[in-house]
């Protein structure tokens, strides 16, 4: 039996939902992945966001 999905909704709509959940259980600092073991073409895309004013 396949996975049953009741709605679609829209990223933008995930995303106010994710922040009204992280406001309503007082969490709103999670830990980030440390990043240890990440590849250069990782590291180097993570930059690239970072140069262009993006928040990963």
């Amino acid at each position: 039996m396949g996975l049953k999905t009741s709605r679609r909704i829209t990223l933008e709509a995930l995303g106010a939902d994710i922040e009204r959940r992280r406001a309503d259980s007082g969490v709103t600092d999670l830990p980030r992945n440390s990043g240890e073991r990440r590849t250069e073409s990782k590291r180097a895309l993570l930059e690239a966001i970072k140069a262009v004013g993006g928040k990963w």
